[in-house]
């Protein structure tokens, strides 16, 4: 049976990437911040479904999920660096465009948080027969989308938030180049635009439930032998970098 590690999955799109991986008979390991909130979401996921305190932002946290995650594991097969935040949704009075202390939180959690998770979780991944990397990025962090004036991102200005998905697609691009001699697939994945707490502001607005957005990502978290490393994909295929 594979194991699967979300990060952030004791709500919204982690949650329910969860939920859908459990359901395809993978054990499920739910990590989360707050240990109480990831053990309640493990029990209602149910079908073996385990948690892992788990903070992205903390290296001591990370070393011990790993660390636990190998001794009653020993291997993993599936890991979803979904753990995210925006905090300029909220920001109504910016300092400026480049605000620092900004760039420090989101890059924390959206840059730092999954490369401190990749870096104590690769070992295990190595061990898998079809280990399987998904970054939850952004269409909003696409190069492309943010020069063409044609683009509906093109007007849409949150620069930590769209920077930090950028290097996290460059991390996507770089890891699958390390990885090309291995079983290993890298992915880079936009879940769209999403009913969930990372956009409070406009949340009404949003098309996606966490269901809907989870199916993309699902996706690239069981992809066939064989397939293609290194890519940028949402719900409608690839996504331009």
């Amino acid at each position: 049976m594979k194991t699967a590690l979300i990060t952030g999955a004791n709500r919204g799109i982690g949650r329910a990437v969860a939920q859908q991986l459990a359901d395809q008979g993978m054990t499920v390991i739910v990590g989360a911040r707050d240990t109480a909130a990831g053990e309640a979401a493990a029990q209602e996921i149910g079908r073996g479904a385990m948690s892992v305190q788990l903070d992205v932002t903390d290296p001591a946290s990370i070393t011990a999920a790993a660390l636990q995650i190998s001794r009653t594991h020993g291997s993993l097969d599936v890991l979803v660096n979904n753990a995210g935040i925006l905090p300029e949704a909220t920001n109504a009075d910016p300092t400026e465009s480049v605000d620092l202390e900004m760039f420090r939180q989101t890059y924390a959690t959206n840059v730092l948080g999954p490369v401190g998770v990749l870096e104590a979780f690769l070992p295990l991944l190595r061990t898998s027969p079809a280990g399987r990397i998904v970054n939850v990025s952004s269409t909003v962090g696409s190069l492309s989308d943010q020069t063409n004036p044609e683009s509906p991102y093109y007007s849409m200005v949150l620069p930590a938030y769209q920077s930090s998905k950028a290097a996290l697609n460059n991390i996507t691009i770089a890891l699958a180049k390390q990885l090309a001699d291995t079983p290993i697939t890298v992915t880079s994945v936009c879940p769209g635009f999403v009913q969930t707490d990372l956009t409070p502001i406009n949340h009404e607005q949003a098309p996606l439930t966490a269901d809907q957005a989870a199916v993309p990502i699902v996706v690239a978290a069981t992809l066939p032998e064989g397939a293609a490393s290194g890519t940028f994909i949402d719900a409608n295929g690839p996504v331009a970098w």
